[in-house]
This record gives structure tokens, C-alpha cells and sequence, in this order.
């Protein structure tokens, strides 16, 4: 029987929000993947990085710019037992300097994608996908990746019709 994951990276305390900056409980990408969770039959599995970046926006970003530049890859709290029993993996991230977390690549390079169909979503306040579908086809070779969604982060929680349409499109509703 074929299942979905939803495996996300999302980020809480001070975020970016349409020229400033607000302090959250819980991430836009979580805030989205919630309303999918709520539409679909999925598992799911948050990616956070065993250290996580600061909780100050400017601090975190310059840490996230230092990963991407040093191509690291920041070891993770957790990681899922088997990807074997996924047929479709929902990958949702913020954008960071026009790419996925360097903790996402570190997910994707964790595991084996051969056949397996992978929908990103990333969520940005204008940078869209970036070159994040790209990477992420680097990352996890053999993955077919799919046409991602952007999704403005400062609107995750009115976002559901958008989602909705994509989650349709995919064959997932």
C-alpha cells in the first residue's frame, strides 16, 4: 500500500515577516504542513538539527548562510528508522539564501530515493522555490521531484485552498 510522508524543516522564535521581524511559536512551514496533515493520510517527521541555529533571525540567517557556504551538513536530532515504506515524500522548508537547510540536505543524503516521488514546498516571503528543487535533486538521486509550491510564510495559515489544489494536481486528494 503506498504511504506519504511529510518530512519538514521548520523554524519557531524570531522570523521575518513582510519587512519585519516577529517572534512565533511555531514555524510557517510547520503551520503548513498542520493544514496538509489535516487533508491527507501521511506520517510525519520534523527534521531538526541536533544544534539548532539561534533564535535570533539575523543570528540564525548568518549561521544558515555559513552552512551553505561550508556545504555542511548539520547532524540531526533524530532520524527516521526506514524510508522504505514511503512511496511519496511531501518535503516542506523555509527558503534559505535561495536553497533548502543545509539540515534538509542532510535528511535527504541519509537515505535512498530511488522510486520514490518527492513534492517540495517552501515557504519564503517572496524568494520562492529558489534553486531548492535543484538541490534537492542532487541530494536524493533516483527521486522523480516533482514541481514545487511556494507558499508565502507570512500567509501559511490562510494558505489551505492553495495547498489543497496542489495535493490535487499530485494525485494526493
Amino acid at each position: 500500500m503506498a504511504k506519504t510522508l511529510i518530512a519538514y524543516f521548520s523554524r519557531a522564535d524570531e522570523n521575518y515577516f513582510s519587512g519585519a521581524m516577529r517572534y512565533v511559536k511555531v514555524g510557517n512551514t510547520e503551520i503548513v504542513c498542520g493544514l496538509i496533515n489535516e487533508m491527507i493520510q501521511a506520517d510525519t517527521f520534523k527534521i531538526d538539527m541536533k544544534n539548532p541555529y539561534s533564535p535570533v533571525y539575523m543570528t540564525c540567517i548568518e549561521e544558515a548562510k555559513q552552512d551553505l557556504r561550508e556545504k555542511a551538513r548539520p547532524e540531526l536530532k533524530s532520524y527516521l528508522e526506514n524510508i522504505d515504506e514511503y512511496d511519496t515524500i511531501i518535503l516542506a522548508y523555509p527558503n534559505y539564501w535561495g536553497t533548502i537547510p543545509m539540515a534538509v540536505a542532510t535528511f535527504l543524503e541519509k537515505y535512498d530515493f530511488s522510486g520514490k516521488t518527492i513534492l517540495p514546498l517552501c515557504t519564503n516571503e517572496g524568494s520562492g522555490m529558489g534553486g531548492s528543487e535543484r538541490m534537492i535533486k542532487q541530494c536524493a538521486a533516483g527521486a522523480d521531484v516533482k514541481k514545487g509550491l511556494p507558499i508565502t510564510g507570512s500567509g501559511a495559515a490562510n494558505s489551505a485552498a492553495t495547498v489543497r489544489r496542489w495535493l490535487i494536481e499530485n494525485g494526493l486528494i
